[in-house]
């Protein structure tokens, strides 16, 4: 029954019964049987049909909720007996928020080290994104604001505070300052991250509350795309403090920070709030429990 779950599953990610099959390593007639002898087995419709996936009926989306439980939890068990066996193994599924990747380095580098038989998959997501993927059991573990935007049920480990500063050419607009307002901020031409993504979000509000816009002249969901641009001499853009000094300040590349209002927001490991967590979860919330210590 539990690849079944797993198939309804698939199909709650990937809204498609072909794309969900291939996820799954099944031809799509084995899937479709297999969804279909889980409403058997149950003795309701589950999925609305026509010639494609139209959604799940009530019933469907209560069973989802069951089996999102039952899939983690069987899960959960095979990790741990096999943690018994041969230690902890097996590869720790991160999403991250572009802002916060250069950090995920902080929990894995010691992680490994500790446990050098486990293997890392690290993407970048927009935080609602990595919602998403934490409730249809995608990954692991987020990295991602923990107190601008509701996260839900998820169990949060504080790690740091995101401080925004201005990076820009020391010859260019506001690149003489020692610090820059919200409002000045927001009269020069700005690089960003794309709307989507929570910390464009946060800089919009900020500069909406002292009147100002952001118009950018670019915009990427990439960091690094970002950054490139502002180390040509010719752009600017908001970054996070740690990001920035993680990237690097080139010669004539400042960091300025931006008060009026000194700004911050919180940025933590999350993890769904299961009992008990898979080892691995369990694992990385003590290594991030122990950076949080380190870095504050």
């Amino acid at each position: 029954m539990i690849d079944k779950l797993e198939f309804l599953l698939a199909l709650a990610r990937e809204r498609n019964f072909g794309k969900a099959a291939e996820i799954c390593g099944v031809t799509q007639p084995t899937f479709s049987a297999g969804i279909k002898h889980l409403e058997e087995m149950l003795g309701v419709m589950l999925v609305q049909r026509s010639s494609r996936f139209l959604g799940f009926t009530p019933e469907g989306d209560r069973v989802l909720e069951w089996a999102r439980t039952i899939v983690a939890d069987t899960r959960a068990m095979r990790q741990e007996v096999q943690a018994l066996r041969k230690g902890l193994t097996g590869r720790l599924r991160i999403a991250a928020i572009p802002t916060a990747l250069a950090m995920v380095s902080a929990l894995t580098t010691p992680f490994r080290a500790k446990h050098p038989n486990v293997q890392f998959t690290v993407l970048s997501r927009t935080s609602t994104q990595i919602l998403s993927m934490l409730e249809n059991l995608e990954v692991d573990a987020g990295l991602t604001y923990i107190d601008n935007e509701p996260l839900g049920r998820l169990r949060a480990v504080p790690l740091y505070l995101e401080q925004y500063r201005l990076l820009t050419s020391e010859n260019s607009p506001l690149g003489d300052r020692a610090r820059v307002t919200w409002a000045e901020v927001g009269r020069i031409p700005l690089c960003l991250l794309t709307p989507d993504m929570q910390n464009r979000r946060i800089i919009d509000q900020l500069l909406g509350a002292v009147g100002e816009r952001s118009d950018p002249t670019l915009e990427s969901n990439s960091m690094i795309v970002l950054f490139s641009h502002v180390r040509t001499g010719r752009w600017a853009s908001v970054m996070p403090e740690k990001l920035a000094d993680t990237l690097g300040l080139t010669e004539h590349l400042r960091s300025i920070p931006i008060v009026e209002p000194e700004a911050v927001h919180g940025i933590g490991l999350v993890v769904p709030p299961r009992e008990p967590m898979t080892p691995l979860a369990a694992a990385l919330v003590a290594e991030a429990e122990q950076v949080a210590r380190s870095l504050a």
